[in-house]
């Protein structure tokens, strides 16, 4: 049974009957909706005829996905009692789809947990770069390994459009793809993946304790590699707009943004690549830098070079201008401290990420901007736990950093848990 495609009238009827179904927020200009049409209509056939499967084209429905809170697509949600139940954002694969169908309707059952004994080896918090790189070195060393992803395999990686400086791909490739290579690489040597969002965490003691929602699983040791999100403005609105005309990723949100006017924030090679990308999309893009030189690296500036992109020197956003969607910027002068406004709609924020810790906060020692303490051999100050990628003090963060931490941290936990047998 092929998914219907499904308009407001048709939504909002079946909200008001309470129904269980589930719907794809999609767009025909997404290459990720592409990619996962053809596992998408082979769950719909096998599903079909046990709760309503549809699809919702985003152009034709905005003020619908507007509504539910769509900022990514592709984006699936699940639908039970008149609400919005389980959200699956960026599925990759028939059976991930599969596996969020069933254990949301599960959840939303009450079921219980079918394993509620089983202790892992190692629990990975985390399917970017070091945490899939640290299951495929665990798996392959024979120790009984999970990774707990909330989103899909990749964590920001997975949004990067071109990934130049990671070893062994000539021309290059997308963030996506070699994401899905490396949870691929990992699952053929046993590992598994649950998709599903880390609620709390039991640091200290044994078993170490993961509670999700999709139940709580237990492990010997736990690796953190929970990676860093981007960091925000900081203005008023920012918030309420996000997804509205504020976005902090070009690669996943840039369609949106065809033939406006736009604006990134930030002069380090993210903001730069960011800017290259839209580029191509938007009818205008301006680059605003809070000093007078940018910090990115030759590749992006050669390429910055003859791409039409204006720069605004030594100027910061401190507000946005709003109806009901971001309409323009107000700019300060960070040298004399006058302000003016900058019409636009939409502006992305590339000013740095904000290390995901919060969950652990209390239980593993932090330094000041919120890094977890490990060392080289990315252990932490806990017995049985390692923080691994972005997530951990280094002086530098990058894939192929991440992707060693993840197998430094492999090592140890076999030297660790050899002890713990003795």
């Amino acid at each position: 049974m092929a998914a219907m495609n499904m308009n407001r009238e048709q939504f909002d009827e079946m909200i008001r009957s309470g129904k269980t179904f589930l719907v794809d927020y999609w767009a025909p200009w997404c290459g990720y909706c592409r990619k996962i049409e053809a596992a998408y209509e082979a769950v719909s056939e096998n599903w079909g005829r046990s709760i309503p499967v549809a699809k919702i084209n985003i152009d034709e429905e905005e003020q619908l996905s507007d509504s539910q809170g769509i900022e990514i697509i592709p984006t699936l949600v699940l639908y039970k009692d008149g609400k919005a139940a389980a959200t699956l954002r960026v599925p990759e694969s028939r059976d991930m789809i599969e596996q969020f169908l069933t254990d949301s309707l599960e959840a939303a059952s009450e079921t219980s947990d079918p394993e509620p004994s089983r202790v892992y080896d190692t629990v990975i918090i985390g399917g970017g770069p070091a945490g899939y790189t640290a299951a495929l070195y665990a798996a392959r060393a024979g120790l009984d390994t999970i990774v707990v992803e909330k989103l899909s395999a990749g964590g920001q990686m997975a949004l990067t459009h071109q990934i130049d400086n990671y070893p062994g791909f000539e021309d290059g490739i997308d963030g996506y793809t070699l994401a899905e290579k490396m949870r691929k690489q990992a699952e053929r040597f046993g590992a598994s993946t649950l998709y599903a969002e880390v609620v709390r965490a039991k640091l200290e003691g044994q078993p170490k304790a993961v509670e999700t929602s999709q139940g709580t699983i237990y492990g010997r040791t736990l690796i953190l590699a929970t990676g860093a999100s981007p960091r925000e403005l900081g203005v008023p609105g920012e918030k309420e707009l996000t997804g509205r005309g504020v976005a902090y990723c070009a690669a996943c949100d840039g369609m949106f943004y065809k033939d406006k006017t736009v604006v990134v924030a930030g002069g380090g090679n993210s903001a730069v690549a960011d800017a290259l990308i839209l580029s191509r999309i938007a009818k205008k893009v301006i680059l605003v830098h809070r000093r007078d030189t940018l910090r990115a690296s030759k590749v992006y500036m050669d390429a910055l070079k003859d791409s039409g992109i204006q720069i605004l020197w030594n100027s910061r956003a401190v507000g946005l201008l709003r109806d009901k969607r971001v309409s323009g910027l107000v700019l300060e002068d960070v040298r004399t401290g006058a302000r003016r406004e900058l019409a636009c709609e939409g502006i992305f924020v590339a000013i740095g990420r904000v290390p995901d810790t919060e969950l652990f906060r209390g239980q593993v020692e932090l330094d000041e901007q919120g890094y977890i303490k490990a060392d080289e051999t990315t252990r932490t100050g806990l017995p049985g736990v390692f923080a691994v990628g972005d997530v951990r003090t280094k002086p530098l963060r990058q894939i192929v950093t991440a992707t060693a931490d993840g197998a430094t941290a492999s090592h140890f936990i076999e030297q660790y848990l050899m002890e713990e047998n003795r």
